[in-house]
């Protein structure tokens, strides 16, 4: 078959709520979005339990994916009036942008939790592997598959177009602020993107941005800060997270138990025993995980019953803020109390914490090192950004963490049996919020 590698007699355009339209003129990228593993995307929220705070929240990875290519595209339509691509290259740098997310598993990051797969090692078996992508990709030559998948571990050669993917300002960061922002219907993640695209400049190892466009760089880099803490990392959302990562979790135990499901979690068995095979993982959709927690709300184990009714009706655990050091000196009395009630402890007393760190500069041999954003100073030379603004020298480097101890309220508070026993437990953790 003929390589993939022209142009569409007619343009394919998608209507869409963040960029109005999103320009396919190539081939390749329209038989990329045909293939059946993009196609499943569809079925896999962006926000994974977000919804369940921002009803509006429900937009699919399908979406997201379109997003980043098209802004990908407008980048690389900017950089060619600047320099000169190898048309090889601009169509990996495209694929690369599309197919970023493919390998995302239902409920994303909780189901990596719990399973210890990795979304971004089955995003590069999907490209390189036995797959729909694999077959329209191998078509344009025996590497290129494998020149994709090297943009998305961040080992291709080409590291500039490895940062317009992945980077502290690319094209994924940029469409998800957005495209989440509007669809939680929140202003915090909104930015002047036209502006950054206008003010990018090709450098060997990476995009950089004029000085004069500064200010737009620090919006994006407020807008990321302030969605993170109000929207990615809600404390609602995160019960949901707990309570999904526990069903999963009490589902594994079950199974490891020789215990009788009335439905047997099939699909979930070559995650437990590590043999998942790709035509498994690409099977798995949120439809799959939905129509087991249904089931399991008719389970004879109380855990599992009582996990999945509250996942599937919205009764979510409630929360205290919590200092670890503190924390730890009241969590064997805790423990021993919620076992003295009749609950499991590692299924209804759990820690969760989260931390950000909105923007690094460059340091060498630290873990998870990222490169800094560079501004192009009127002279040609360049300068770090928190070098130059204020702004962003004030959160550069520092990490936010907080901590939350989650917990089923209700139980606790219907006191007609264990009074004496829940009574102390709302005591210590109320004390556990003032401390």
């Amino acid at each position: 078959m003929a390589r993939p590698d022209g142009h569409l007699e007619e343009e394919k355009v998608f209507k869409d709520p963040v960029h109005r339209y999103i320009h396919v003129r190539d081939e390749l990228i329209w038989e990329l979005i045909a293939a059946r593993e993009f196609q499943r995307l569809r079925r896999i929220r962006q926000l994974g339990t977000t919804y369940l705070t921002f009803h509006g929240a429900e937009h699919s990875r399908f979406t997201h994916s379109l997003g980043v290519y098209e802004i990908m595209r407008r980048m690389v339509e900017n950089l060619e009036k600047k320099m000169t691509w190898d048309p090889d290259e601009r169509l990996v740098c495209l694929a690369a942008a599309l197919l970023h997310d493919i390998g995302h598993g239902p409920f994303s990051h909780s189901f990596e939790k719990v399973f210890q797969t990795d979304h971004e090692e089955w995003t590069q078996a999907i490209i390189t592997g036995d797959s729909e992508v694999n077959a329209v990709l191998s078509r344009m030559g025996e590497d290129f598959a494998g020149r994709v998948a090297d943009v998305i571990a961040k080992t291709y050669d080409n590291k500039l177009i490895v940062s317009l993917i992945s980077s502290q300002i690319d094209a994924d960061r940029m469409d998800y602020l957005l495209r989440d922002a509007f669809y939680t219907g929140v202003s915090y993640g909104q930015f002047d993107m036209e502006r950054l695209l206008r003010v990018m400049r090709p450098e060997e190892d990476q995009a950089v941005f004029k000085h004069s466009g500064m200010h737009a760089v620090e919006d994006y880099i407020l807008s990321r800060y302030q969605m993170y803490w109000q929207v990615y990392f809600h404390p609602v959302t995160r019960s949901a997270e707990v309570i999904l990562s526990r069903i999963l979790n009490r589902a594994r135990e079950l199974l490891e138990e020789n215990y009788e499901f009335r439905q047997q979690p099939v699909h979930f068995v070559s995650l437990f025993n590590a043999t998942m095979t790709l035509e498994d993982y690409v099977r798995l959709d949120e439809s799959i995980i939905f129509y087991y927690f249904q089931e399991w709300v008719k389970e004879t184990d109380p855990i599992l019953s009582d996990l999945c009714t509250r996942f599937m009706d919205r009764h979510l655990f409630k929360y205290v803020e919590c200092d670890p050091s503190q924390q730890m000196l009241i969590w064997p009395e805790l423990q021993e109390l919620f076992r003295k009630i009749g609950l499991h402890p590692s299924y209804y007393l759990v820690i969760d914490s989260s931390s950000d760190l909105p923007y690094d500069f460059y340091r060498p041999g630290e873990k998870d090192e990222r490169m800094p954003i560079h501004l192009q100073m009127p002279d040609g030379s360049l300068r770090e950004l928190s070098r130059e603004s204020d702004i962003v020298e004030a959160i550069s480097g520092k990490k936010r963490t907080d901590h939350k101890l989650y917990f089923p309220a209700d139980l606790l508070e219907d006191q007609t049996t264990f009074a004496e026993e829940k009574q102390r437990i709302l005591t210590l953790l109320h004390q556990q919020e003032g401390s």
